[in-house]
């Protein structure tokens, strides 16, 4: 199913500022859709002719572009009704409100599926004009009884529908983050003009008995009880500002506040002045104290996480440092270098630790850590060769399980090829490729040096580098290497790493 941009770019003629406010509509419509316990339906002129206005074709289709079930009621729409086109004489209240520039209502019910549905439509107004409509439809099936919570919400809704109406709802301000921001059944005050409480939800309640008051909230003026309430004075008096400021009209953020009494707190004050005429605010309250709890939690044991890879790392360079040390002390050449293999070997796990200790998500960008490390290989080969290695392709980020011995297998056939590839000092080049898919991670490791021995075969190879490779690319990457001759002259190692179904 295409999404509402593609179905508006396809279907409509409109400017880019009105597909933002539709777009707009739609991030904030679940609030609407909540209180009227009804479905939203977004429909727009259907416009053949890009050339041609919506005006000109108030006489044919209307197009469904989006659709919001409410979660305090059952939706009036079981099935998908974006994408649907439906015309004017099946439901000539779309017309009615584009021309009118009203909110019209249905008396009789409408019969959907054997269902009743009630049936209103709100123009959507932009820059003084009307670029879509919006339909909210009851499912009637169910009987309601009134009750003061149904009442403030029916009303609040009704206040919002008319600032649709009115061009002045979503406002042109940056909105919230309305996947993070309190929702209607996290809680719900309402405000009168004065800043008193009128009506307030059992959720919106038990969030202020955490915060610390006990008593009831009708009749209560809510920005100074808010601010006594909070423990930090500078987060006292923006939340008491901002509740202010939507009673004088003014959209506000969210909001996150913690209480004297250890409750951490999300709000979000919305003005509500249908036909310009002040008539409070909607305050959204949501009690998030235990998920909170559970994000410092997470972040401890993320800290802690990270500074065990930071110990690591530095036992890792004591011992490449003792390493070292015995190197100095050691006469026998081979002795020698077989302490420096060991010594880049430690360093390049290292280097793996080292960048584990600054990640927040136990992921490694390898592209960065390989960067670090190819420099190291060479070292051990002997001082006269002139050997380049570079890096070519995109490793990409892979967690930190597959990181050391990624990185390990990679250096050591690197070094293989720059110790073993140029004979008597010769210069050349070392080329480390990859190539990432969603399920493989393919490298290869090149040289344009003497090739591979008459005979040679990786399984019976005595180097203790090779074994190396092969016991980490079968246990740890369960991947498969091989060896190969390049032409017209070198070697090629190619390794395949799995990337999915990782145990």
């Amino acid at each position: 199913m295409s999404t509402l941009a593609d179905l508006l770019a396809e279907h409509t003629g409109l400017p880019g500022g009105a597909v933002d406010h539709l777009q707009k509509i739609v991030a904030e419509w679940q609030l609407l859709s909540d209180l009227s316990f009804a479905d939203f339906l977004l429909w727009v002129p259907y416009v053949e002719d890009h050339e041609n206005n919506a005006a000109d074709r108030l006489g044919g289709d209307f197009l469904c572009v989006a659709h919001a079930r409410p979660t305090t009621a059952p939706t009036a729409h079981p099935e998908d009704i974006v994408g649907t086109f439906i015309k004017v004489v099946d439901h000539p209240q779309l017309r009615r409100a584009v021309v009118e520039r009203r909110v019209c209502r249905e008396e009789d019910p409408h019969w959907y599926l054997g269902v009743p549905v009630r049936r209103e439509t709100i123009p959507v107004v932009y820059d003084g004009d009307v670029i879509g409509v919006l339909s909210r439809e009851t499912n009637l099936a169910v009987p309601r009884v009134p009750s003061p919570l149904e009442i403030a919400y029916l009303g609040s809704a009704g206040d919002l529908c008319q600032m649709v109406a009115d061009g002045t709802f979503p406002s042109v301000e940056p909105t919230a983050d309305v996947h993070t921001s309190p929702r209607v059944g996290d809680g719900l005050i309402r405000l009168d003009a004065n800043g008193t409480v009128i009506f307030a939800s059992p959720n919106a309640l038990s969030a202020y008995h955490r915060m610390g008051h006990a008593a009831d909230l009708v009749g209560v003026r809510l920005a100074p009880l808010t601010r006594s309430l909070i423990a930090d004075p500078f987060d006292a008096t923006e939340i008491a500002q901002r509740m202010l400021a939507a009673i004088d009209g003014q959209p506000s953020m969210r909001t996150e506040v913690e209480s004297r009494r250890g409750a951490v707190v999300l709000f979000r004050a919305l003005p509500l002045r249908p036909m310009d005429t002040p008539a409070g605010a909607l305050v959204l309250v949501r009690d998030v104290t235990e998920v909170k709890r559970r994000d410092r939690a997470l972040l401890s044991k993320d800290a802690t996480i990270r500074e065990i890879h930071h110990r690591v790392k530095n036992n890792l360079q004591t011992v490449a440092a003792l390493l070292r040390l015995q190197s100095r002390r050691t006469n026998s050449p081979e002795a020698k270098a077989a302490l420096a293999e060991s010594v880049r070997r430690v360093a390049a796990i290292a280097m793996v630790h080292e960048t584990l200790s600054m990640s927040v998500d136990e992921r490694v960008d390898l592209d960065t850590l390989l960067d670090k490390v190819i420099p190291v290989v060479g070292d051990v080969a002997v001082a006269e060769s002139h050997v380049k290695v570079r890096r070519s392709g995109q490793f990409g980020v892979v967690s930190a399980e597959l990181a050391t011995p990624l990185v390990m297998v990679v250096a050591e056939l690197a070094q293989n090829a720059v110790e073993h590839a140029y004979p008597g000092g010769q210069g050349g080049e070392v080329t480390i490729s990859a190539n990432r898919s969603a399920r493989w991670l393919d490298v290869v490791i090149s040289d344009d040096g003497k090739g591979l021995p008459r005979g040679f075969s990786l399984e019976r190879t005595d180097g203790l580098g090779l074994q190396i490779v092969r016991t980490l690319v079968e246990s740890e990457l369960r991947g498969s290497l091989s060896l190969r001759r390049r032409e017209p002259r070198g070697t090629e190692a190619v390794l395949r790493v799995p990337l999915s179904h990782r145990r």
